[in-house]
C-alpha cells in the first residue's frame, strides 16, 4: 500500500479536527454571508479554500469554525453574532453533511454518523468587549474557544504581533482566563505574545490549545510558539495545532509578507484583505516579487520539532483556510490533509501517532476543558469583575 493509500485510510476512521477555518469571514467579505452565492455544497476552488466536497476528500471530520471579525472594527460584538449566525446557517442548510458540535461527546457522535462536526472558535478578546457577562454569552451560543488577541493587543492581553503593552495578562486578563476554566471554554494562545503564553499557562487550571501556531524554533516568527511554552503543554495537558501559513511557517516567506504586507497597505487594503480586488494587488506584487514557496515538508519539519518537544499527545492541526491568500504546495485547500499524513508516514510516523494527531488529541483536550468546568461550576459562581475593578 502507498503511502496516499494509507494515509486515506487513516483519516477514514480518525479524519481531521482542523483548529481553525476562516470561513465564515470569507464569505463576509466577498457576498456578505449570501450563501446561495457562495454554496459550499457544491465545490467553490475559484473563490474559496473550503466546501464540502473538499473537506470529504481531505479527510475532515471535525472543523472549528473561526468567528472572527477584524480589531479595528468598531462593532466587534454584534460582528462576532453575525459570523455566530452564519455558522449555523451554513449547519442548517447541511443537515446531512455537518453536525452541531458543543462537547467531545458531540464530536463523536458526528464521527460515528459520518458527519463534519462543527464548532466554533472566537478569534481575539476584541470580540468579548472587555465583559465577562459577553464572554458568558459567546459560550451559551455555542463559541468553544477564545483567542486571547488577535494582531493587536486588546486592554488585558498583549498581542505577538504589537508593541508590549500589559506584559502578558493583566489581572483582568487571568480572570478572563479563570472564566473560562469555569465555563469550558477552551484558553485558545494563537496570536498571543510569549508572556501571554507563559501568564495563561500560569492562571489555567484546564488545558489550552493553540488553534493555528507552528514552532518558533523552525521559523522565527513572532506567532509561532517558543520550545520553553511548548515544554509545558505535557504538565498542562493542553494542544498545538500547527498551521500552514507560508509566513508562519518558512523563514524566506516571512520576509516576503513583509514586503507584501507593506504593498497592500500602499494601495489601500488591510494585509488579510482576501477579496477579489485585494487579491489583484497580491498577484500583481507576486509577479514583481515572486513569492516563496513553502511545501508539505516545510510543514512536516514543524510537526518533527514539536513532537520532539512536546510530546505526541499534544499535537493536532489548524490550516488556517481562507484566513490567508497563500498556501503551501500540497496544502492549498482542505483537500491537501491526506498530502501531509503520507509525508509523515515517509517520515516513521505511527498508525497510532497519527491518529492522536488528526482526531484524539483534539478531542481528549475539549473534554478535559470539560471535566475541569464540571468541578468548578460546583464551587464557583459566574464572576462579575471588571477590568476597571482589577485594572484600575
Amino acid at each position: 500500500m502507498s503511502s496516499s493509500e494509507a494515509a486515506r485510510e487513516l483519516l477514514a476512521e480518525f479524519p481531521v479536527v482542523d483548529g481553525h477555518n476562516d470561513l465564515p469571514w470569507a464569505l463576509r467579505a466577498q457576498v456578505h454571508y449570501d450563501l446561495d452565492a457562495r454554496d459550499i455544497a457544491v465545490r467553490q476552488d475559484a473563490h474559496l479554500h473550503t466546501d464540502i466536497p473538499r473537506l470529504r476528500e481531505g479527510g475532515v471530520g471535525a472543523q472549528y469554525w473561526s468567528v472572527f471579525v477584524r480589531s479595528d472594527l468598531p462593532d466587534a460584538v454584534p460582528s462576532t453574532l453575525e459570523q455566530i449566525d452564519c455558522v449555523r446557517q451554513l449547519i442548517d442548510r447541511n443537515p446531512r453533511q455537518l453536525r452541531a458540535a458543543l462537547t467531545a461527546a458531540d464530536m463523536e457522535a458526528a464521527r460515528a454518523e459520518g458527519r463534519i462536526a462543527s464548532l466554533m472558535g472566537a478569534e481575539g478578546g476584541h470580540s468579548i468587549a472587555n465583559s465577562l457577562g459577553t464572554l458568558r454569552g459567546l459560550y451559551a451560543l455555542g463559541v468553544r474557544y477564545l483567542t486571547l488577541t488577535h494582531n493587536d493587543n486588546v486592554d488585558w492581553a498583549d498581542s505577538a504581533t504589537d508593541e508590549p503593552k500589559a506584559g502578558g495578562l493583566t489581572a483582568f486578563g487571568r480572570e478572563v482566563v479563570r472564566e473560562m476554566n469555569r465555563l469550558g471554554m477552551l484558553v485558545d494562545l494563537s496570536h498571543v505574545a510569549a508572556t501571554t503564553m507563559r501568564d495563561a499557562l500560569d492562571a489555567s487550571t484546564a488545558p489550552v490549545i493553540f488553534s493555528h501556531s507552528s514552532a518558533r524554533a523552525v521559523c522565527d516568527h513572532p506567532r509561532n510558539i517558543p520550545d520553553d511554552v511548548l515544554e509545558r503543554l505535557p504538565a498542562n495537558g493542553g494542544v498545538a495545532m500547527a498551521t500552514f501559513v507560508p509566513k508562519f511557517v518558512l523563514q524566506a516567506a516571512v520576509d516576503w509578507a513583509v514586503v507584501a504586507d507593506d504593498n497592500m497597505r500602499a494601495h489601500g487594503y488591510h494585509p488579510l484583505d482576501t477579496t477579489p480586488d485585494a487579491m489583484k494587488i497580491h498577484r500583481a506584487f507576486e509577479e514583481r516579487v515572486p513569492r516563496p514557496v513553502a511545501t508539505v515538508a516545510t510543514v512536516a519539519d514543524h510537526l518533527d520539532h514539536m513532537r520532539e518537544v512536546a510530546g505526541i499527545d499534544h499535537l493536532g492541526v489548524g490550516g488556517d483556510y481562507d484566513g490567508t491568500p497563500f498556501l503551501p504546495d500540497g496544502l492549498n485547500d482542505v483537500s491537501g490533509y491526506p498530502n501531509l499524513i503520507a509525508e509523515l508516514l515517509d517520515r516513521g510516523w505511527s498508525r497510532p501517532d497519527l491518529a492522536k494527531l488528526t482526531w484524539q488529541n483534539a478531542v481528549r483536550v475539549l473534554g478535559a476543558a470539560e471535566d475541569v468546568s464540571r468541578d468548578l461550576r460546583a464551587s464557583r459562581r459566574p464572576s462579575n469583575a471588571t477590568i476597571d475593578s482589577l485594572d484600575g
